[in-house]
C-alpha cells in the first residue's frame, strides 16, 4: 500500500500541514526538535490508535489546540482501491471516519492501513517487558486472519470479569462460568499465536543473517502464559485459583504470553548489546513486514525515524535495499540526507520540516 496524502494538525509542533510522498522512498529532513517525527507519530497513530511515544494524551496533542487531527489517503496495490480514513483525538474521547463512513471501533481504522515503525525506543521490543512482544504477535494476526480481533476481544472481556470477581474475592460458581469462557477463547488465541511464530521464524533467520549475521542462526521461543505442555489452560486457571484469589488478578492465560529471541552464537541467552539488540528488533520488524505482504499480497507503510543515527552505513545500505526491492513505500526521518541513501542514487521524495511547517526540498 502506498499513502499518496497524510494531513497532520495539532501534533506536537506541527500547526497544520499536508505531505504528498512518493511510492517509493520519502525523506523528512529537520533540526532535532521540529517536528519530523511527529509525522511518523501521526501515520503510526492512523494505524496503531496511539503513538510509538505513548498515548493520545501523554502529550502528543498540540498545546494550543483541543485535539489532534490526522487524514490519510492511501492506494491498495492487490485491489488498486482508493481508501482514506481520518481521526480526531482529543486524548479522551476521538471521532474516526473510514471511506467517508464513521467508525464506532478504533481497531476499524487500525485494520484498514498497515504500517511498521522502527524508531529509537524499538529496542525495546528486544530488551523490554512482555507487552510489546504480544501486541507484536496480535498485529500481525489482526491484519492476516479476519475473525482474530473478535477473539482476541472475548478474551480481553472474560479476563477483565474474572479479575473483578477475583478482586472481590467471589468464589461461587461465577468464576466457573469465566474460566471456562478465557479457555475457550484463550486455547484458540494461544494456537493461532504458536502458528504465527513458526511462520515467522524462517522469515527472521533470513533476515537476521543478512542484518547482524555474526551472532548466528536465530530461533523463537514461545511462552504461551502457563505450563501449556502438561496442563489445559482450564486445569491451569483451576490450580492457580487460591492464588488468584489472593492477589486479586489473573496470573495465568494467554496475556503474561511471551516470546523471545535466541542466537546459536550466544549460548544460555547470553544478553545482547544495544547495538544487537537494535539490529534484532529491525530484523523481526521488517521479517513481519514481510511476512505480511506474503499474506496479503502488499508490504505494508515502513517507517524509519531517525535511521542514521540508529544504524552505521553499512547496515543503512542493507536495509535500503531490500526496502527498495521490495518496492515498499518508506518514509526516513534524520537531520541530513543519509550517508547509505545518498549513496544507492535512486530517486528520493525529499520534504523539510522547519518551524512546524513542511515543503517539498530539493537537495
Amino acid at each position: 500500500m502506498h499513502v499518496t496524502r497524510l494531513q497532520v494538525s495539532g501534533v506536537r509542533r506541527l500547526a497544520e500541514v499536508q505531505l504528498i510522498p512518493t511510492p517509493g522512498i520519502n525523506l523528512i529532513t529537520g533540526d532535532n526538535g521540529a517536528g519530523k517525527t511527529s509525522l511518523l507519530e501521526a501515520l503510526h497513530l492512523l494505524a496503531y490508535g496511539r503513538s510509538f511515544r505513548g498515548r493520545v494524551r501523554d502529550g502528543l496533542i498540540r498545546t494550543d489546540v483541543d485535539a489532534l487531527e490526522v487524514f490519510a489517503e492511501w492506494r491498495e496495490e492487490t485491489t488498486g482501491r482508493a481508501r482514506r480514513a481520518g481521526l480526531r483525538h482529543s486524548g479522551q474521547r476521538w471521532e474516526g471516519r473510514l471511506d467517508g463512513q464513521a467508525v464506532g471501533q478504533l481497531g476499524e481504522l487500525c485494520a484498514a492501513l498497515a504500517v511498521v515503525t522502527f524508531e529509537p525506543g524499538s529496542h525495546a521490543l528486544v530488551t523490554g517487558g512482555g507487552e510489546p512482544r504480544r501486541r507484536l504477535v496480535d498485529w500481525g494476526l489482526f491484519h492476516v486472519e479476519p475473525d482474530f480481533l473478535a477473539l482476541w476481544r472475548r478474551y480481553a472481556r472474560a479476563l477483565k470479569q474474572r479479575n473483578a470477581l477475583l478482586k472481590a474475592r467471589v468464589r461461587d460458581q461465577q468464576l466457573d462460568v469465566w474460566d471456562h469462557e478465557l479457555a475457550e477463547s484463550g486455547e484458540p488465541l494461544t494456537r493461532r499465536r504458536q502458528a504465527y511464530l513458526d511462520d515467522l521464524e524462517p522469515v527472521l533467520q533470513a533476515m537476521a543473517a543478512e542484518l547482524a549475521p555474526t551472532l548466528g542462526r536465530a530461533s523463537l521461543a514461545f511462552q504461551p502464559g502457563w505450563s501449556r505442555d502438561t496442563l489445559s489452560l482450564a486445569d491451569a486457571l483451576l490450580v492457580a485459583r487460591d492464588r488468584d484469589l489472593a492477589n486479586g488478578f489473573t496470573s495465568v492465560g494467554p496475556h503474561r504470553a511471551d516470546w523471545r529471541i535466541d542466537y546459536a552464537s550466544l549460548p544460555g541467552r547470553e544478553t545482547l548489546s544495544r547495538g544487537q539488540a537494535k539490529l534484532t528488533a529491525l530484523a523481526v520488524l521488517l521479517a513481519q513486514a514481510e511476512r505480511h505482504a506474503a499474506a496479503r499480497g502488499e508490504w505494508p507503510v515502513v517507517a524509519l525515524d531517525d535511521l542514521a543515527s540508529e544504524l552505521d552505513r553499512h547496515h543503512q545500505r542493507r536495509v535500503l535495499e531490500r526496502l527498495l526491492a521490495s518496492g515498499a513505500q518508506v518514509f526516513i526521518t534524520g537531520t541530513e540526507k543519509p550517508a547509505a541513501l545518498a549513496a544507492l542514487e535512486t530517486p528520493v521524495g525529499m520534504f523539510h520540516v522547519e518551524q512546524g511547517r513542511i515543503q517539498p526540498h530539493v537537495a
